[in-house]
């Protein structure tokens, strides 16, 4: 394996940390969850005293100001440990981000010491039914009242759905404007009008809390509002390509612990009298996948150091998410094939890694808008 530079032993010594959290905090949880389809509150809270939540929050907002690499390695270890109900991503690479960066200062003080310590869990609506990944396309408006706007549509597939306790809404406050007209409001789960709907039943992912949301007249106050009214697409695309890396990190995290397991299995497990890692097959294999995941591992930490840079483009980041979540579709199902009939018995952690990366085709916009935004780039 090619060294790691993108990493320091500060970096190093907070994934000890964070390791040692998870093997007590998570990881003897994971089967409970599954069958809860949902995480803990606790987890949270817990995460929020250790200060694993929204490490990279500005000092001046009352975070710890690190650098986005320790989001990396919180990202890495939760996929490592194959945890994929637990969304402290979303909520500490997404959510809190959006406020810090876009949102005013009374927002701020407001939202982000409760999203530090666990209290508050966040979460961002922005598919809904019949738009997909078309977010130009949304039907939820937003419409001026006074000092409030009044809220209606429906969302679907909302990670952290029924746990949240604020939610970023992709809204429109001028429907007759497209994209000029969507803006994005903070909405408190508590809010009159606001519902959430069926925890959707997922092929993986299974602790993880996916739900509808509907808002019927919701009252949200325009103090609210994130930046500025019709700004809202602006941020999105924005922070799409941050969620996009944090897509490409734990791909290849993911693949990585893949194919760890694998190699662990083969040696162990004969076939007609020898080990199955004694055949050239599965050698052959296992150095194909090798390859093409060390091929991941230097762009995905490539594209980490342009990100703390503040170098990343949009379109790379689109390029990193496509290759490494097409990459670990197919390292899966190559690991799952050489683990032979046990690898599709859900008690290995490699039947679980199978179902879990198929959504990141999907995730953050579906593989093929990818190809759409290299392509318009490439053709310019």
């Amino acid at each position: 394996m090619i060294p790691r530079t993108v990493f320091n032993e500060d970096h190093e010594q907070f994934r000890a940390s964070f390791r040692k959290f998870l093997e007590q905090e998570a990881i003897p949880h994971q089967e409970q969850w599954e069958e809860r389809g949902q995480v803990s509150r606790e987890v949270y809270l817990r995460a929020g005293e250790q200060g694993f939540l929204c490490p990279t929050v500005p000092e001046h907002c009352g975070g710890l100001g690190l650098d986005y690499r320790y989001n990396a390695v919180i990202d890495e270890e939760i996929s490592r440990a194959g945890l994929s109900g637990l969304a402290f991503a979303l909520h500490s690479n997404v959510v809190a981000p959006y406020i810090t960066e876009f949102g005013s200062a009374a927002l701020i003080d407001k939202y982000i010491p409760k999203m530090l310590t666990g209290e508050l869990i966040g979460a961002i609506a922005m598919t809904e039914p019949g738009t997909g990944s078309d977010l130009q396309a949304v039907k939820a408006t937003a419409l001026r009242d006074g000092d409030h706007y009044v809220l209606n549509g429906a969302k679907t597939f909302i990670t952290n759905g029924q746990l949240c306790d604020l939610v970023i809404v992709v809204c429109k406050t001028d429907p007759e404007q497209g994209a000029r007209g969507i803006s994005l409001l903070l909405v408190e789960a508590d809010s009159p009008g606001f519902s959430k709907g069926r925890t959707l039943k997922k092929i993986g992912m299974k602790a993880q809390d996916t739900a509808e949301m509907f808002f019927d007249n919701v009252r949200v106050p325009v103090a609210n509002l994130i930046g500025e009214e019709g700004k809202g697409f602006g941020y999105l695309m924005t922070k799409l390509a941050q969620e996009r890396l944090s897509l490409g990190v734990c791909a290849v995290a993911s693949a990585e612990e893949a194919l760890r397991e694998t190699v662990a299995y083969v040696k162990g497990r004969k076939v007609f009298g020898k080990a199955v890692a004694d055949y050239q097959n599965t050698q052959f294999k296992l150095a194909e996948l090798d390859a093409e995941v060390t091929a991941a591992r230097v762009f995905v930490d490539k594209c980490i150091e342009l990100f703390v840079a503040r170098r990343l483009d949009a379109t790379t980041a689109a390029k990193l998410k496509l290759l490494a979540s097409e990459m670990l579709c197919r390292v899966t199902d190559e690991c799952l094939q050489l683990h032979g009939g046990y690898g599709y018995m859900w008690e290995y952690k490699i039947a679980r890694m199978y179902a879990d990366a198929r959504v990141n085709k999907i995730f953050a916009g579906s593989n093929e808008i990818m190809k759409m935004l290299i392509g318009r780039e490439l053709l310019k």
